[in-house]
């Protein structure tokens, strides 16, 4: 089955596919002169001849190039395989930023990218090239037997168009079935990868029983379409071989007969004899390469739904704000499916500000964090840096002019000097260390088994709360960005450490444009002024540190 989607998808290369077919068709000629040899060899022994020497060293030049064309097809197959999973994983990588907030699922996509691209490995490198020998080989090898015995190579024509098309009419309904097994699977891994990420909490809640039970359902689910599909390729796969062992039987059959009615002589019946399996081992081979790129092929939906997303348009300004002046005009937006987010928002922050940002629970503040960070992007309004609006930068620039740290920040399984160096790759070990003494984290860092290079297990489980927060809060200082947002960084720390943090930053952020947002007044001791926010809106504003009345107030209500 040719998917001209996937074709389209990938950029496959016509030439590989075709430099492939050209070695599968030379791998089969190399095939049908063997044949040729050997049917001299025993036509000599039947005649009693003597062995023909020649004929014995031509055999074992062509087993040799045989085999060296076979290596050198697999060799440029995994090539191309690489070329075609690195090119598609690039674009799916680069799509993944501009998925819908509402409809981000690590476990699906994550399935789609390893699981899908590596299954599709195989029907570009094997399937599409197997295909088009399909369509060359088993006619010329027909021909050949034609030559020699005409009832023979009839024989050989139906049963091979029979082998051919009679499986192409299962493919439909395979693939059908296939890309609802793969929805389940794909549902199945997102669960499992949400479940792995959550059993702390579903331990606390008393759930992982009723959890595990309910991933077995979805197991057994899977496993009976599994068992489906394969009930119903196997039928397939049937149909297939019986065509091909029928054909190779019939037309024995119908060379002996030539034989003996005297219209066709010994050594014709013994080329008749071996081309026969060569006329079907094409067909064969299409068959196992069309089930080794099967997984990949039922991932299209999922494949078409990742590409098909807009990539997030960025500017062509590549250079950095260098003040951090903010302006936020009459920016609205509201998280699909729901009524939360901001309206008609208005501000300005302007250099070397420290500005506090608060409000109750859904008032739209970690909103403005995650539009200043272009997360997500208005859907009216503008938003600039350095009068320069987000959309204008380059996707590097625009790193290096906003940095923002959530309340719960994301650490890789990389050493913490790599963790540190996320924003600023090139910064030396002394800046590394300046800027984690600045967010309290040094000494534990270096209480670590390695140090600096501790690799750190997945999103840095080895470390607390308030210390992942911290390391954040460092690697937030280590970049250039001249604006800082601090979302509840400092949520996790109890208010004597908070404090020590708190005056860190103030030092260490004196000369760049900062907001930071928070649940408690003791993270806003060092405001030079304050915003509250309600529904989405701006409803105070203050000079200075929020009070403790002023906090409590825009809070609660």
């Amino acid at each position: 089955m040719i998917h001209h989607r996937l074709l389209q998808l990938a950029g496959a290369i016509p030439g590989a596919i075709i430099v492939l077919a050209a070695c599968g068709v030379a791998i089969s000629a190399l095939h049908v002169g063997f044949a040729f040899t050997l049917a001299t060899v025993i036509t000599a022994l039947i005649r009693g001849e003597g062995v023909p020497v020649p004929a014995l060293v031509l055999l074992a030049v062509i087993t040799v190039a045989r085999g060296a064309a076979l290596w050198g097809r697999d060799l440029l197959a995994n090539r191309i395989g690489a070329t075609v999973r690195i090119r598609l994983r690039r674009r799916l990588l680069d799509r993944l930023a501009s998925v819908p907030a509402a409809e981000r699922d690590s476990g699906a996509t994550a399935t789609t990218v390893i699981d899908g691209v590596e299954g599709l490995d195989p029907y570009y490198t094997r399937y599409l090239p197997q295909l088009l020998v399909v369509l060359v080989v088993p006619a010329l090898v027909v021909a050949l037997v034609w030559q020699h015995a005409p009832m023979a190579g009839i024989v050989l024509a139906v049963t091979a168009a029979v082998a051919v098309l009679a499986p192409r009419a299962w493919d439909a309904r395979l693939l059908q079935n296939g890309r609802t097994r793969w929805e389940r699977f794909a549902r199945l891994s997102s669960d499992y990868v949400e479940a792995l990420q959550n059993v702390p909490l579903l331990r606390a809640f008393g759930a992982t029983d009723r959890t595990a039970a309910r991933f077995v359902r979805e197991a057994d689910g899977l496993r009976d379409s599994t068992m489906q599909q394969l009930r119903l390729s196997l039928v397939e796969t049937g149909l297939s071989a019986i065509a091909m062992h029928l054909g190779t039987v019939l037309a024995v059959i119908a060379t002996l007969v030539a034989v003996t009615n005297g219209s066709a002589g010994a050594a014709s019946a013994v080329v008749v004899l071996v081309l026969a399996r060569e006329c079907f081992r094409p067909v064969q081979e299409l068959g196992t390469n069309w089930h080794a790129g099967y997984l990949g092929l039922t991932a299209v939906d999922g494949l078409d739904r990742l590409l098909s997303i807009p990539l997030v348009p960025n500017g062509d300004h590549d250079r950095p704000a260098l003040t951090g002046t903010i302006e936020v005009t009459d920016v609205s937006y509201k998280y699909p499916g729901s009524e939360m987010g901001v309206a008609g928002l208005s501000l300005r922050i302007d250099p070397g500000e420290t500005v506090a940002i608060i409000g109750p629970s859904g008032s739209g503040k970690s909103t403005l964090a995650r539009l200043l960070e272009r997360d997500i992007d208005p859907d009216t309004g503008t938003l600039t840096v350095d009068h320069i609006d987000l959309g204008d930068y380059t996707s590097t620039a625009r790193t290096q002019s906003v940095v923002v740290v959530p309340q719960d920040p994301v650490l890789f399984a990389w050493t913490v000097t790599e963790n540190l160096r996320l924003y600023r790759p090139d910064a030396t070990d002394a800046d590394i260390e300046e800027a984690a003494r600045a967010a309290r984290i040094h000494d534990t860092i270096i209480s670590l088994p390695e140090g600096y290079s501790t690799v750190l297990a997945e999103n840095g489980e080895q470390l607390s709360g308030g210390q992942r927060q911290r390391l954040a809060i460092a690697r937030a200082l280590l970049s250039p960005a001249p604006v800082l947002i601090f979302d509840e960084v400092t949520s996790a720390l109890d208010t004597g450490t908070e404090r020590c943090i708190v005056d860190a930053l103030a030092r260490a952020t004196a000369d760049r444009t900062v907001a930071i947002i928070a649940h408690r007044d003791t993270a806003l001791v060092h405001a030079t002024r304050w915003i509250g926010m309600r529904g989405g809106r701006i409803v105070a504003t203050g000079t200075g540190a929020p009070t403790g009345s002023q906090f409590a107030s825009g809070v609660a209500r």
